[in-house]
């Protein structure tokens, strides 16, 4: 069964770092593009980043740009979200999901969904 694993959200102060991973499972990873999602809360669903499996070209939304980095080790089948400089305004639930390599333009594309980790940014 195909399964996605998020893990190490939680409540940092504004200028901190986390790191999430995403652990697949049941899924040919290397044939997937994985992405990262946020939702605060009373708004919708936004990119946050994604990662193709071709040849690991990576796109950032503009907010994050800078501050987030995405890499994928397919050894483990874990994707990481390298989040630094967190400011109040990434607070939100990050979920990981998995695509086609050609389908990761449209939010529909993500046919995998994991059930997300919290990001708290407070002082």
């Amino acid at each position: 069964q195909e399964r996605l694993v998020e893990s190490g959200g939680g409540l940092v102060q504004p200028g901190g770092s986390l790191r999430l991973s995403c652990a697949a499972s049941g899924f040919t990873f290397d044939h997937y593009a994985i992405g990262w999602f946020r939702q605060a809360p009373g708004k919708g669903r936004e990119g946050v980043s994604c990662i193709v499996s071709t040849d690991n070209t990576t796109y950032y939304a503009d907010s994050v740009k800078g501050r987030f980095t995405i890499s994928r080790d397919s050894a483990k089948n874990i994707v990481y979200l390298q989040m630094n400089d967190l400011k109040p305004e990434d607070t939100a639930v990050y979920y990981c999901a998995a695509a086609d390599n050609t389908q990761i333009l449209r939010l529909g594309g993500f046919r995998y969904w994991g059930q997300g980790t919290q990001v708290t940014v407070s002082s």
